[in-house]
């Protein structure tokens, strides 16, 4: 039997879909694109891989520390430069005294500024570039931004002191806390990966090196040597004794070697659900690079400001 639709049902239902077409297009809905600075500033991508490069070239490790500079921005409230800014998220345990790259990603910020002619290009996605960037300098799989993301003026430090993981946290707290964030096991364990890259503080692992069970032995008494029971707090180990500089896989065999550094990294590969994962990841690189490849690309899509929502900062350590 046809539906006879009234004039009034017909003019109520046009109305609401002109309140919906109208609302989700607005400039507060606006949808992040590869495309976003075609007019703007096209430069934008040169000018952040040039400068990424260099930043790396003169340190091999600051391509690691704007790879976790990313992660914790993306991590608190969507990647929105939160972490950035001084006095905030920065401060959280997860991240004080041990994140770094700041000056970095400024010094990149205003040679993105120059090139366009001006601040059009938010804190947020030259940081979103820049860790891709260092992916890719160091040996990973490239793959597209979008862009579009705007800076936020109201860094969450309470956000960042209950969402990011601890390198101290069992599995079942690590799988929780990618889960909040729609990450599935898989995931979680790829994203992990970037471990194969950087160093940690002796703070992070000390309490691993001295009391865990799941360590090889051998390689516990190599930690030791340079971190203390009671001091050397700020001494640094590679993540990968293997890896260390170079993007691949590495980081899985080692937890299979159960020389993992951090507990949370070991905790992967400890006779629980992930153990598959990981042993899958050290047999194969490629699938691994593909895999943190995508969720990459998830991770920079997690709750971004857009429109006209946020600011775009002058200075990417304060806001305007």
């Amino acid at each position: 039997m046809a539906i006879r639709t009234t004039s009034t049902h017909s003019t109520l239902l046009l109305a609401f879909l002109m309140i919906f077409l109208t609302t989700f297009s607005s400039p507060a809905f606006a949808q992040l694109s590869v495309s976003y600075y075609g007019s703007t500033c096209p430069s934008v991508f040169d000018t952040v891989r040039a400068a990424t490069r260099l930043a790396i070239n003169r340190e091999t490790r600051m391509g690691a520390s704007i790879l976790r500079l990313f992660f914790h921005d993306c991590f608190v409230d969507g990647c929105n430069g939160g972490i950035l800014l001084a006095g905030g998220e920065r401060d959280a345990p997860a991240s004080i005294n041990t994140a770094r790259g700041f000056d970095v990603i400024d010094n990149i910020k205003r040679q993105v500024d120059t090139a366009c002619g001006g601040s059009v290009v938010s804190c947020a996605d030259v940081l979103a570039i820049s860790a891709r960037d260092s992916i890719v300098e160091l040996g990973g799989k490239s793959y597209s931004v979008p862009l579009g993301r705007r800076d936020t003026r109201t860094p969450n430090l309470d956000a960042a002191r209950s969402d990011l993981p601890s390198p101290f946290d069992p599995l079942n707290v690590l799988i929780d806390k990618f889960s909040r964030k729609g990450f599935n096991a898989k995931e979680m364990v790829a994203l992990s990966g970037a471990h194969t890259v950087g160093q940690a503080q002796c703070s992070s692992f000390r309490n691993r090196i001295y009391n865990d069970t799941n360590i090889d032995p051998d390689f516990a008494a190599t930690r030791r040597a340079n971190c203390p029971r009671t001091v050397g707090d700020s001494n640094l180990a590679p993540l990968d004794p293997q890896g260390q500089a170079r993007f691949c896989n590495n980081h899985f065999q080692t937890l299979v070697n159960r020389n993992g550094l951090l507990s949370s990294d070991q905790a992967l590969f400890n006779g629980g659900s992930t153990d598959s994962i990981v042993r899958t990841y050290s047999n194969d690189a490629n699938a691994f690079l593909t895999d943190f490849k995508n969720a990459m690309v998830k991770m920079g899509n997690l709750s971004p400001l857009t429109g006209n929502q946020g600011e775009i900062r002058t200075s990417c350590q304060r806001v305007n």
